[in-house]
């Protein structure tokens, strides 16, 4: 079972700039695919961004040319780099993990983005 645990979030302005952190309990080389999910209050969860194991890329359309998802193997640490963070990517932000089929969740690291 693959335990996930995500830092960095808080509070930034407008333009502001956080790093989100994802450790993982194994090495992530391992794992097929990881990824960052975020939920607004009252709209349902949605992909930010997630990276394969055959190191191709996927970002959301909202986050294009702002985040960027990066790993770490000898970390066993995934990132998030959020840059000209706007009042709509407040959210509560979850790191994901597929591994032989299943799903796994970290708890969430709450971002908000003050105007």
């Amino acid at each position: 079972q693959v335990q996930l645990v995500e830092s960095g979030g808080g509070l930034v302005q407008v333009g502001g700039s956080l790093r989100l952190s994802c450790a993982a309990s194994e090495s992530i080389s391992s794992i097929n695919t990881m990824g960052w999910y975020r939920q607004a209050p009252g709209k349902q969860r949605e992909l930010v961004a997630r990276t394969s194991t055959i190191t191709y890329t996927v970002y959301a359309d909202s986050v294009k040319g702002r985040f960027t998802i990066s790993r770490d193997i000898a970390e066993n640490t995934v990132y998030l780099q959020m840059n000209s963070l706007k009042p709509e990517d407040t959210a509560v932000y979850y790191c994901s993990a597929q591994k032989s089929g299943r799903n796994y969740w970290g708890q969430g690291t709450q971002v908000t983005v003050s105007s």
